[in-house]
């Protein structure tokens, strides 16, 4: 099914976030995950920016995304990445300040797609983002990014290691470049939204 996307802010603080209409779905990952690329994956076009230098996202971008009919609706929140070793200083600075209020506060929020690269060891950063996630009481999936680039073999072997890591069986591989589970991913986003549609209490 085709989406339709359109931006709508960027917040720099908690007095800029949108008014919530509709169910939010957030974005996490470290700063060179592919982020962008998914996103642009997921809504079919290119919404988000894709930039060759890792952590130029410094506020929280949300974007309202629609089916073509219109009756779903969703908005999308684009986090800024960490773990980048020339912004993560300024980034972990920012967090306090208005991404942990966003994660823990926000009354909208369904559900926090965190993205891990596929291709490369579980990062400390990443297990302290879902534990965070897990003490804020908050659903999550996580999406390992660039799948496309392992063979089989390496793929089962890279997929268990961050299962481990991450203590959680809830991962689903993807890749912006062939689209491989994205429609997988879209079914777990749909099913938070109109679980938060049907129940909107934070």
């Amino acid at each position: 099914m085709r989406h339709i996307a359109q931006f709508l802010l960027s917040a720099f603080s908690a007095s800029q976030f949108p008014a919530p209409t509709a169910p939010e779905i957030a974005f996490l990952g470290r700063s060179n995950v592919g982020k962008s690329s998914l996103l642009n994956a997921l809504v079919g076009e290119k919404a988000a920016r894709v930039s060759s230098t890792p952590g130029r996202t410094r506020a929280i971008n949300f974007f309202l995304v629609q089916d073509e009919s219109r009756r779903r609706r969703c908005v999308f929140a684009d986090l800024p990445g960490y773990g980048y070793a020339k912004i993560s200083k300024s980034i972990s600075a920012e967090w306090p300040k208005f991404i942990e209020p966003y994660l823990a506060e926000r009354p909208a929020l369904a559900l926090c797609v965190c993205l891990v690269d596929s291709n490369i060891p579980p990062r400390p950063a990443d297990r302290q983002l879902l534990d965070w996630l897990r003490s804020a009481g908050r659903s999550f999936v996580v999406a390992a990014t660039k799948i496309d680039r392992l063979s089989g073999n390496e793929r089962a072997r890279n997929l268990s290691a961050l299962r481990k890591a991450l203590d959680t069986e809830d991962i689903i591989p993807v890749s912006a470049k062939t689209n491989d589970g994205i429609r997988e991913l879209w079914a777990r986003i749909e099913a938070s939204a109109a679980k938060e549609r049907a129940d909107p209490s934070p």
